[in-house]
């Protein structure tokens, strides 16, 4: 969506690791500006205004101006950003030139309203599959955002991207079938109960009682000794 919103620009005469540090200690952060079929200029802008942008209700669908010193004033997209990993400052941005008569491809977020008559009645789930659609579009007509009624949803139907509301000059890119949100039934959990033990009861003796463990003697019992042995010991 375009926004009458004008960020300031300077031109970056020299590159490299050492200018960029300089442009960061400045309160500034190194950027570049392309496409539409112009040469890219290099640029540095206030990273504090790019922010507010990203997290406005159009984020990085906001079109805005960028107005280079001494050069161009042009609409622009923010279309990549470098952050640091560890402290998550931005640290360099890509910005592209839009040309305004010309449709671009853009992905825009999709919300649900209602409650499903699957849930409310039925006692099923609503699963949100898809959050993103991706559409064709002129540049003054990038909606904010998508909102698909699930009110009549029953267990087993969905809502897919071609059940969206498109307007204007607007074209579904995202397949048809993609599904936004479906109802579904609860599945029961099923409960695996342990399997029992087995207890081994001791053998019971003749008069009812445990018998005693069998214990295994050393040696030959006399009578089973040789009976040249037993003549000896005589």
């Amino acid at each position: 969506m375009r926004k009458d919103i004008t960020v300031a620009a300077e031109v970056r005469a020299a590159r490299g690791k050492n200018e960029a540090r300089r442009t960061r200690r400045a309160g500034q952060i190194p950027a570049v500006v392309y496409g539409a079929f112009q040469d890219p200029v290099s640029v540095a802008v206030n990273p504090r205004e790019i922010l507010k942008i990203i997290h406005s209700t159009t984020g990085y669908n906001t079109i805005f101006n960028l107005a280079v010193a001494g050069g161009e004033t042009t609409p622009v997209m923010l279309v990549d950003q470098q952050v640091d990993p560890v402290k998550g400052y931005m640290l360099h941005a890509d910005f592209k030139r839009i040309d305004l008569t010309k449709r671009i491809r853009i992905s825009v977020p999709v919300h649900t309203t209602g409650e499903a008559k699957g849930v409310k009645v039925q006692g099923g789930l609503l699963e949100t599959i898809t959050r993103v659609i991706e559409i064709e579009c002129l540049p003054d007509e990038i909606p904010e955002g998508f909102t698909v009624d699930v009110t009549e949803l029953m267990i087993g139907q969905a809502k897919r991207a071609s059940d969206v509301a498109l307007g204007g000059s607007m074209k579904l890119v995202s397949s048809p079938d993609t599904v936004i949100a479906h109802a579904v039934a609860l599945r029961a959990e099923e409960v695996v109960a342990p399997a029992a033990e087995a207890v081994v009861a001791p053998e019971a003796g003749a008069a009812g009682t445990p018998a005693e463990p069998e214990v295994i003697k050393k040696g030959k019992k006399e009578e089973e000794a040789p009976a040249e042995e037993k003549g000896k010991k005589k």
